[in-house]
């Protein structure tokens, strides 16, 4: 008889409390909210044009195809290893930027919750305590990590909900901060909005991560499917109402895209706000751990499974003897992320978080477009495996799902990334992503020559 403890399992409720841990963002709120009113047009139009059909897409392959691959496996079975590598290296590299773009706002929140302004060594020594609490955590199961998950999950819908209704209450009491009409509820089509779009879109990525959770799952090709609806919806409404808080209480030039959320509950509650402030921001730093946990799970395993099938550097394929998880793939996150804080200070940019987060966008998006003409691929040249969930309607239908999800991506990769005119504001803002997205971009095409990856 085995003295081995069974594994635990994950439930549905913990499915569903996963996808919102992984898809809630709560720190890309202010951007969103940074476009104004015309952000309720965009959330409910980006919802039905790239949330509804990655949703139906994501939960297709992810019950179809399980395993630690993801999105990884998807790309490769449709289109080869080449593609496959690419789409394993954007998932991948975007991980230690986003890390970053979190970690450079730890210190300032350490100075609301103890009311002490660290200097730039303290600040870069608390950056990188973020990063490795991070990976130390990533070396051991999801299950493992459930409460982390969980609990990460509830204070992102206690934060959110508080938002929405400080925002109500401020409202009634002190008028709306922004005149709303009919005209600012259309879509506004400048600059600053289109390259906010893009931020939409990552607050509805994440499902596929969920997919990689199916060997410890109960029953994932019932609980992926619901815990994806469930939580896309749950999340969604979430998202809107929050949105909807800042937006009658906060004028928006006032809202900052690296502190948003929290600058907007100091200004609904004013001078007399300030333990409460100090406890969400505690709560808010808890969320970025959750954030960075759930994510490092599925990008670890997705770059560690690239690795073992020859795709990825050999580095990412280590794999710890006693609990058999992908901590080559996690140091790797704590090198990359360790080396970019360290050089920061260095950086002209004011805004590091905007900065590293938009490029951390950037291989994001990239590494999900091949995932949509994948769908039609495998239901082209893998009919015959079932899929326990499967996406009705007709070929048209079909075409539509894929179609509108990347026009939607490459659009906000082209607003995100691409300079428009050379002033010397739009130069240091935009030229530091078009550079290192390049920069990314490149080393994925090495990675393809030196491993010889044929096709």
């Amino acid at each position: 008889m085995s003295d081995l403890k069974p594994k635990k399992k994950f439930k549905l409720f913990s499915a569903i409390l996963t996808v919102i841990c992984v898809v809630f963002v709560a720190e890309a709120a202010a951007p969103v909210a940074a476009i104004g009113n015309s952000q309720y047009f965009w959330w409910i139009f980006l919802m039905i044009t790239f949330l509804l059909p990655y949703g139906l897409i994501a939960s297709e392959l992810g019950t179809t195809y399980e395993g630690e691959g993801g999105i990884y496996d998807w790309v490769t079975k449709a289109f080869g290893h080449r593609m496959g590598t690419r789409t394993a290296w954007y998932y991948w590299i975007n991980f230690p930027l986003w890390m970053v773009s979190l970690a450079v706002i730890c210190p300032e929140l350490i100075r609301i919750v103890t009311g002490q302004t660290p200097n730039t060594f303290f600040s870069i020594l608390i950056e990188l305590i973020f990063i490795w609490v991070i990976v130390f955590i990533s070396f051991y199961s999801v299950s493992d990590s459930i409460w982390i998950l969980n609990g990460a999950a509830f204070i992102k819908v206690f934060l959110a909900l508080l938002v929405g209704c400080l925002g109500i209450y401020v409202a009634v009491t002190h008028g709306v901060a922004n005149e709303y009409t009919a005209a600012s509820l259309l879509p506004s089509f400048d600059m600053k909005s289109l390259s906010f779009i893009s931020v939409i879109l990552f607050n509805f990525l994440g499902f596929e991560v969920v997919c990689t959770f199916a060997p410890d799952m109960e029953n994932p090709k019932k609980q992926i499917p619901l815990a994806i609806v469930t939580g896309g919806l749950v999340i969604a409404a979430i998202y809107i109402f929050s949105a909807f808080g800042i937006g009658v209480a906060i004028p928006t030039s006032e809202i900052s895209t690296s502190s948003g959320l929290i600058d907007s509950i100091q200004l609904m509650l004013g001078k007399s706000g300030g333990p409460l402030v100090a406890i969400v921001a505690f709560l808010f730093l808890l969320t970025l751990f959750g954030n960075m946990v759930s994510w490092s799970l599925g990008v670890n395993n997705t770059a560690c499974y690239a690795a073992e099938n020859g795709d990825m550097p050999s580095v990412f394929a280590k794999r710890s003897a006693k609990t058999d998880m992908p901590i080559g793939a996690a140091i790797m996150n704590g090198v990359v992320a360790s080396a970019i804080v360290i050089i920061a200070p260095l950086l002209p940019n004011e805004d590091l978080f905007w900065s590293f987060f938009a490029l951390n966008l950037v291989m994001f998006l990239l590494s999900y477009i091949p995932i949509f003409p994948a769908f039609l691929k495998l239901r082209k040249i893998d009919p015959d495996t079932e899929r326990p969930f499967k996406v009705g309607g007709g070929k048209g239908f079909h075409y539509l799902l894929v179609t509108l999800p990347i026009l939607l991506i490459v659009t906000s990769l082209i607003f995100i990334a691409v300079p428009f005119d050379f002033s010397s504001e739009t130069l240091s803002e935009v030229l530091p992503i078009t550079i290192g997205s390049i920069v990314c971009i490149i080393v994925g095409e090495l990675i393809i020559i030196f491993k010889k990856i044929k096709k």
